[in-house]
């Protein structure tokens, strides 16, 4: 969903940012997006069906300026396989740009209903607004 909502704000805001989106496993590698979030995305315009599952690599850590993970468990998983301090910098948690510091981690909506996709939207989109604002002031 993150991968989606962002892609449609770059393209909104005529950014030139390069993205792509990774699991920590390999639990859904070359898979679709779930249907729910395929259509709680739908109904706000963004279309995520193109998208498909994969791994994250050690190569993402050269190809990629930022890393953002959902979750404390994908952040820890993606900083044990970091090797440098410069490529340890590079991975954050998104929801700290909308709440520094406190780490709150985005709820896998999995195993919940509509509500939960709805809700996953609500704070994926709050977050990479802020997060769009604050490249912004790198630039």
């Amino acid at each position: 969903m993150a991968e989606g909502i962002l892609r449609k704000k770059i393209n909104d805001r005529g950014l030139n940012h390069t993205l792509d989106s990774a699991g920590t496993a390999a639990y859904h590698e070359g898979s679709p997006p779930d249907k729910r979030a395929q259509q709680t995305l739908s109904k706000k315009g963004i279309n995520i069906s193109d998208l498909r599952g994969r791994q994250f690599e050690i190569a993402d850590f050269q190809e990629f300026d930022l890393i953002l993970a959902m979750d404390e468990e994908n952040y820890y998983n993606i900083l044990s396989l970091a090797t440098t301090g410069e490529e340890k910098g590079k991975v954050k948690m998104l929801m700290n740009y909308l709440y520094p510091g406190k780490n709150i981690s985005v709820p896998d909506p999995y195993f919940g209903g509509p509500e939960g996709f709805e809700k996953v939207y609500e704070m994926i989109d709050q977050a990479t607004d802020r997060l769009l604002d604050s490249l912004k002031h790198q630039d």
